[in-house]
Order: C-alpha cells, then sequence, then structure tokens
C-alpha cells in the first residue's frame, strides 16, 4: 500500500440527504442515500484523480464495507455530491475524508470530464478533476482497502486484461478521458 491507513469510520450512510436533480442536472429534491440508489434517481457525484510529477495516477481499491463496487480499483478519490453542495466543494471533501489530500486551495482541482448519468455511473451526473499532488496519503479505512501510484500504461494494461478489479465508473471514466 501507498499510503498509511487512518482509524475507521464508516463507509457511508444510509441517512446521507442528496440533491436528486432532473435531466439537465437541476435540482427538483432532495432524498435518501438509501431512496436515490433504490429508486435510481439521478444525482449528482465526483471522481478526483492524483498525478504525481511522473504522470502516474494513484489509483485506490474501495473498501469491503463500501455498498458500491466493494474490492475494487477506482479513481483516487470519489464521493457523492451532498445535499446543498457543490461538485467542486465535494471534490475537495472528498480528498480530504478519503486519502487526507488537503489543497492549498480548489484553484489546484481542474475539471477534466463530466458524464451524463447512466448505468455504470449509478444515474450520477458526474465531474472528474485533476490535480497534481504526490501524497503522502492517509487513507480512510472505512472507505478504502489499498492504494497504489499506476502509470497510464499500467492502467490500461489492467482496465483490458482484468476489468471485473475495476468500479465500472471507473472503466468508463478511463475509457473517456483525454490526455
Amino acid at each position: 500500500m501507498d499510503g498509511k491507513v487512518k482509524d475507521g469510520g464508516t463507509a457511508q450512510s444510509a441517512d446521507e440527504l442528496f440533491d436528486v436533480v432532473d435531466e439537465h442536472d437541476r435540482v427538483v429534491g432532495r432524498a435518501r442515500r438509501a431512496d436515490v440508489h433504490a429508486q435510481k434517481l439521478r444525482h449528482r457525484a465526483v471522481h478526483v484523480l492524483c498525478l504525481d510529477g511522473a504522470g502516474r495516477v494513484f489509483l485506490q481499491k474501495r473498501s469491503l464495507l463500501k455498498d458500491s463496487a466493494p474490492g475494487r480499483w477506482c479513481a483516487s478519490c470519489s464521493g457523492h455530491v451532498d445535499a446543498g453542495e457543490d461538485y467542486l466543494a465535494a471534490a475537495v471533501r472528498e480528498l480530504d475524508e478519503e486519502i487526507g489530500a488537503r489543497l492549498e486551495g480548489p484553484h489546484q482541482l481542474e475539471p477534466w470530464l463530466r458524464l451524463e448519468p447512466c448505468r455504470e455511473t449509478g444515474q450520477e451526473f458526474v465531474w472528474v478533476y485533476r490535480v497534481q499532488h504526490a501524497g503522502p496519503f492517509t487513507l480512510h479505512p472505512a472507505e478504502i482497502m489499498d492504494g497504489a501510484w499506476r502509470t497510464r500504461a499500467e492502467i490500461d494494461v489492467a482496465v483490458r486484461d482484468k476489468p471485473q478489479d475495476f468500479a465500472g465508473s471507473f472503466r468508463l471514466i478511463w475509457s473517456r478521458l483525454v490526455w
């Protein structure tokens, strides 16, 4: 593992509140996490890819406690946008919560890719950000069971040869990134 592990905690709560959005990503209501997922309502999420000076990408292996894609590799951090929160604030929060990465400011995050809701994203509008950050990281064990730096070529081969090892949302993101 390429990071220290924080003390425990929970991976997610069924009672978290999310904004429910329409097909244009406009807020139309709020609902509990459990209800949003059970009813497949549109909502919002972020993914952040941390790159080091050599261009490697830090990937996390999701905790077995996660309710989606447990034990699978994913972006450096990812998470839902809380009710009333915007995408950028959620990305900054998730970086800190999941891998202990604190930024000098949100200006360090570069918007990279936007995805429309679909099966692979769990009906989430997703903003993907990138940031130059070489760690060190402190991994939250309820969220992440492992982490590793990988080159783009290594990730390409792994996603091609063992797609089942990666979260579906990450496979979709990886296939759409323009370097």
